[in-house]
């Protein structure tokens, strides 16, 4: 796998396909293959150029120790495109992934030429803060905290009700979640990066076209403060989907990949 050394780290990334380039960001804790199932078979179908990597703090990226500000993340993402040639490309990021991505349109306007932003947030509550937080302590504490209660609790927080009633779906993944539980610095330091103060102002000065998509049963970045965000940044177009959670992009993938290669075939 290529790395490119950006910020004083290496950042794992992957190509796939060939087209107009698009950059995937993804969630906290989570590998860049998990888009591969998904998003990526069909983003290339579309014609797009696809390229996908690890946060700082994922492997095979380097594992820096924390904490890691939103900002150095975003600067990353900025120095990736800058490595890759890529400038003007289109971007789409989901949880934390779209948090880097509105910052990354705001911060580096010459770099973005349309943004969707998934399950995201411009501003938190105190709620919010403490479970990213609590989360972050129980990464840390690693064995200490059974697989099997981390793998229901990690559920609980990312799929909407109907699809954990989904015998096989949610077999599959406790055995996952289990097999590859969420532990180390780097996830809890890409979590602790959520909290991050009010950033809605500054979304106002975004200037690409834009996208929100939200999920009707996400409870770490409902849907209300997507709204939030779209209703800042100028002309943004919001969709809301229901019957998912925070990780609708799994829960829903043809429905959400419908959305990003319908916005991204009319922008930029």
């Amino acid at each position: 796998m290529p790395t490119a050394a950006v910020n004083g780290v290496r950042i794992s990334y992957r190509v796939h396909g060939e087209g107009d380039p698009l950059l995937l960001i993804g969630p906290a804790a989570s590998p860049a293959a998990v888009w591969d199932k998904y998003q990526v078979p069909d983003l290339v179908c579309a014609g797009f150029q696809v390229i996908t990597f690890d946060l700082r703090g994922s492997a095979p990226s380097d594992v820096p120790p924390g904490p890691y500000a939103l900002d150095e993340l975003v600067s990353d993402a900025a120095e990736l495109i800058r490595h890759l040639s890529i400038s003007g490309c289109r971007v789409a990021g989901v949880s934390i992934g779209a948090m880097i991505a509105q910052e990354l349109a705001r911060e580096h306007p010459g770099l973005v030429g349309a943004v969707a932003l998934l399950a995201t947030r411009g501003r938190s509550d105190v709620f919010r803060d403490a479970l990213a937080q609590g989360i972050a302590s129980a990464m840390r504490a690693g064995d200490a905290v059974p697989a099997a209660y981390a793998a229901v609790a990690t559920m609980s927080q990312l799929f909407a009700p109907e699809t954990l009633a989904d015998d096989k779906f949610a077999g599959d993944w406790l055995t996952t979640l289990s097999l590859f539980p969420q532990q180390g610095e780097g996830y809890a330091a890409q979590y602790e990066a959520t909290v991050s103060g009010d950033r809605l102002p500054g979304l106002r000065d975004i200037r690409c076209p834009a996208l929100v998509v939200a999920f009707a049963h996400d409870i770490v970045m409902p849907p209300a403060m997507g709204r939030a965000v779209a209703d800042v940044i100028p002309d943004c177009r919001f969709e809301l989907l229901e019957g998912c959670g925070h990780f609708g992009f799994l829960e829903r993938p043809e429905e959400v990949n419908r959305i990003l290669v319908d916005f991204f075939r009319t922008t930029a």
